[in-house]
């Protein structure tokens, strides 16, 4: 494409990271209200509805939900789930708070998971090969799904194995913090850090449906095998960071 007209799909993205920063505004904004009605003692506050998104990539365009305590509701999760394996990634920071409400979702499939340390400095090949030992272990077929319960580090390893185990593996998402929610866990970026630079191991799968629930919401991707991934991401409520 010519430099002064972008690629269709960088505008579609670029749309979306703006709705999502104006929606992180605006329920922000509901947060502190509820905040003040709290320590008014006008609470309860009428909790906001659930708001969709669309990705306009033509025939891969994908919505974006965002709603509030689907983490609830284990069927919201169990409705992406296509495979009967599942490996939970997650971190160690991550795992006591929100861990076990994944796991009983799943608790009728073969279930584990893998929790890695949690920070920046272990988004590396070494950390990134403990997922693959997990799968390998158990071990995982082909048909397994891999769900990300984490920040950005997790989503963009946990995404990085997906499309590299057994040549692509569907892809589940839980972004836990508010710059997975608007940034990391959007436009398909994946990856681990290198001693010579961040980012400079990874894979680039755009999604073709894209799902927001919170707290701790999911975020479901479901691949095509070997290439661009497809799926659902279901991700927690712009109004709340959890971390």
């Amino acid at each position: 494409p010519r430099a002064d007209r972008p690629h269709p799909q960088r505008r579609a993205i670029a749309l979306a990271y703006r709705q999502l920063r104006r929606i992180a505004v605006e329920r922000t904004a509901r947060l502190c209200g509820t905040l003040d009605a709290l320590h008014a003692g006008t609470y309860p506050v009428e909790k906001a509805s659930m708001q969709e998104l669309t990705v306009e990539l033509g025939e891969r365009s994908y919505p974006i939900y965002i709603g509030e305590g689907l983490l609830g509701q284990p069927e919201l999760l169990l409705r992406h789930i296509t495979a009967g394996q599942v490996m939970v990634v997650t971190n160690d920071t991550i795992a006591p708070l929100y861990l076990d409400a994944v796991l009983s979702a799943c608790e009728h499939l073969q279930v584990d998971q893998c929790i890695l340390p949690d920070g920046e400095s272990h988004k590396n090949l070494q950390t990134l090969n403990r997922i693959f030992d997990a799968l390998l272990a158990r071990p995982h077929s082909r048909t397994t799904m891999l769900i990300a319960l984490g920040g950005g580090v997790v989503g963009d390893m946990t995404g990085f194995a997906a499309a590299c185990y057994q040549r692509g593996v569907d892809f589940l998402q839980v972004p836990t913090t508010l710059l997975a929610q608007v940034d990391s866990s959007v436009g398909g970026k994946t990856g681990v850090n290198h001693r010579s630079g961040k980012n400079m191991v990874g894979a680039f799968h755009q999604p073709l449906r894209h799902r927001r629930y919170a707290h701790a919401g999911y975020a479901a991707r479901q691949g095509v095998r070997g290439g661009a991934r497809r799926g659902d991401q279901i991700r927690p409520d712009l109004g709340c960071r959890v971390l």
